[in-house]
């Protein structure tokens, strides 16, 4: 277990900016020029300061070292070669007939398309579905060819970008098995309609939930929170770390489209090799973190949250997303499994408490997909590798044990677990309500077609039963502005965490959004946003990646040890439009102090803790005050440069109408086009 040297935290009091008491360490620090080599026992390629690095990571799970050509930033991969898997066909037909099969089929899509004897977007869309579906269901593996041929004939997108999002390898052989399996004519179509233009179909409202007979028991009368218990401990929460081993120092940082700080990319107008805007060695606004950042950042934790060997966090959690954000035909399943080798180790050595991750939507192969077990035959099993690999991972790194790493494999890469605090943790793979898995528009009528939900409500009653605290753990936020996630999987969530609120659920994380954001849960289905009703706070973690737009940052809370409520929360980050000016030969990047929670917005007892009851209280100040509206937008991109102003009434009831929705159909009753510092606000956006 490595520790930092701790001159930074013995002159911590000369260098603080604030009150004493707001800050747990030093107010900043600074990284050290040069690569920490000891971080990995062996290398490809050593780090210099004109490159990263190319450790020769050792997977001890698959008893392999991962070699060069995977990440060698010079020769990037452009097919993935892992297994697919088709539906098995209702009966087997000739290569003729199948041949037959698809060029009626294309004749058919194309009268629907452009003739008049169905009339609608919605419905010449649904329709050309069910035409694709009986090629989907005769002959699967001729379908990503089918769809390709569509997608260029109707100049959907680019012929490339047809070619890399519907061939087989990449997401051709998913969209057959939801061909064959949706109800294409019915709310599935109009899901994945909608999914493939807002334009084709408008987006599905949540579906009536029978919450008859969900919950084993009624909830306890008059339930409220355990009393704190006065003992506070440090807890790390990081997010997002999106690790780029193929990030290329000098190469383009503003490219186009895409991940930039790659040799295969370009900006507008120049070809690949022609570079505007030379990527620094720590990193930039467009671009994932390169090896030199994310340990910049592991380097500066404990420095600036005043831990060392001695007194380290009590527990660390991990929302998600390890994988850069290659296109899929760059993607691989040992890709996926090298970055969760690659980061699980950087932790293993910085951090010195147990880690509880979740699994991120970039964490998969192809990025985003999973499926649901009840999928038939080997469908239901095809992405086993991973939850198998990471579970595997978390026991050898001694954060969950046997019992709780066949849980994992069991529940899609979740689990429940008992800290040593006594706080349960649980944990979610939230890519089964993410719009951006496919598979999740089979069967959409069903709130939980994964049964996950199932077990988070099980082992919740489990832990009423027995007087615990549960924290629970996600990646894909289920609400904000309700851009991310589906209606009918987050309502049911919502309704689960309304159930078990106050009393046993005292705090729920998500990442994803690579931003700084909260959410607020209310009794009775937000129906009735009072500080009354407030029950449950949703923290949204800011990334360790600075793409897109954002500064580097995480996050320590102070933790009462009876009530298991958040009492402070410290935000740090690294300003990456820095990053260009380092002289890395003398020094690397700066990590420093952002904000205390409790500081940053009203005055709040100093014996209350950060709950829903404050959050609601700080959204009825934005309410007066929109100069607190402009902080928390500050905030939201780590106070990135790039990051727009929120200084009309417009932004500012958007902001407290995310603040206040913990669901996508409390979510998209707001007003759009605010939800992400990233880009430039667009009012009325959809």
């Amino acid at each position: 277990m490595r520790y930092i040297n701790m001159v930074p935290l013995l002159m911590s009091a000369l260098t603080q900016a604030q009150n004493t008491n707001s800050i747990p360490g030093s107010s900043a620090y600074t990284v050290s020029a040069g690569f920490p080599t000891s971080a990995f026992p062996s290398y490809y390629e050593k780090p210099v300061a004109t490159q990263e690095p190319q450790p020769a990571l050792y997977d001890p799970v698959l008893n392999i070292t991962f070699p060069l050509n995977l990440t060698n930033p010079d020769t990037i991969p452009t097919v993935d070669n892992d297994p697919i898997y088709y539906p098995q066909p209702i009966a087997k037909i000739s290569n003729a007939s199948a041949e037959a099969l698809v060029k009626s089929a294309i004749a058919n899509i194309t009268e629907i398309i452009t003739g008049n004897t169905v009339t609608g977007n919605c419905s010449k869309c649904t329709a050309s579905l069910s035409v694709a579906k009986i090629v989907a269901q005769y002959a699967p593996e001729s379908v990503p060819d089918m769809l390709v041929t569509l997608c260029e004939k109707f100049q959907f997108s680019s012929n490339a970008t047809c070619k890399s999002t519907y061939e087989a390898t990449s997401y051709g052989a998913i969209y057959t098995q939801v061909l064959a399996l949706a109800d294409v004519s019915g709310l599935d179509g109009r899901y994945i309609c909608n999914d493939l233009s807002s334009t084709f179909c408008k987006a599905p409202t949540a579906s009536p939930l029978n919450t008859t007979n969900l919950f084993p028991k009624p909830k306890p009368a008059n339930a409220c929170a355990p009393p704190p218990s006065g003992k506070r401990v440090k807890v790390l929460h990081l997010s997002d770390f999106h690790l780029d081993p193929r990030y290329s120092v000098a190469s383009e940082a503003n490219c186009t489209a895409g991940v930039c700080c790659r040799t295969n990319v370009h900006a507008t107008g120049l070809s690949v090799g022609q570079v505007t805007l030379p990527a620094p060695l720590y990193g930039a606004y467009k671009c994932d973190t390169p090896y030199y950042l994310g340990l910049s950042a592991l380097q500066a934790i404990a420095p600036l949250t005043g831990t060392h060997e001695e007194s380290s966090f009590a527990w660390t959690v991990y929302t998600g997303d390890l994988v850069s954000h290659d296109p899929q035909n760059q993607l691989s399943r040992a890709y996926t499994e090298y970055a969760e080798v690659g980061i699980y180790t950087m932790f293993k050595e910085y951090i010195g408490s147990p880690v509880f991750p979740v699994l991120g939507n970039h964490d998969s192969n192809p990025e985003a997909i999973d499926a649901p077990h009840n999928l038939p035959g080997d469908l239901g099993q095809q992405f086993s590798w991973n939850y198998d690999h990471v579970s595997a991972l978390w026991q050898q790194n001694g954060w969950i044990n046997s019992t709780t790493a066949g849980e994992a494999r069991l529940h899609y890469g979740a689990y429940s677990v008992l800290n040593q605090y006594g706080l349960r943790i649980i944990t979610l793979n939230t890519d089964f309500w993410y719009r951006s898995n496919y598979l999740n528009y089979i069967n959409t009528a069903n709130p939980d077609v994964s049964g996950m939900l199932a077990f988070l409500i099980q082992e919740l009653q489990s832990a009423e039963d027995t007087g615990e605290r549960v924290w629970i753990l996600g990646h894909v936020l289920p609400g904000w502005d309700g851009s991310n996630p589906l209606p009918n999987p987050t309502d049911l969530f919502y309704h689960i965490v309304d159930r078990y609120s106050p009393h046993v659920i005292a705090n729920v994380f998500f990442g994803h959004t690579h931003e700084d954001q909260v959410m607020i849960y209310y009794a009775n289905n937000g129906t009735v946003q009072t500080s009354d009703n407030a029950l449950t706070t949703g923290w949204i973690c800011p990334s360790v990646t600075p793409l897109r737009n954002l500064n580097s940052g995480f996050r320590m809370y102070e933790v009462d040890t009876g009530s298991f409520e958040i009492y402070e929360a410290y935000t740090f980050y690294s300003a990456v439009s820095s990053f260009p000016d380092l002289n890395v030969s003398d020094t690397g990047p700066t990590y420093q102090f952002e904000y205390s929670t409790r500081e940053a917005y009203i005055n709040w007892p100093d014996n209350e803790p950060l709950d829903a009851k404050y959050w609601h209280a700080v959204t009825e100040a934005m309410q007066t005050n929109i100069s607190i509206v402009e902080q928390f937008n500050t905030y939201q991109g780590k106070k990135s440069v790039k990051t727009p102003a929120c200084n009309t009434t417009g932004c500012q009831d958007a902001k407290i109408c995310y603040m206040r929705s913990g669901s996508e159909p409390l979510g998209r009753q707001c007003p759009q086009g605010f939800g992400s510092v990233q880009s430039a606000f667009t009012p009325g956006s959809s």
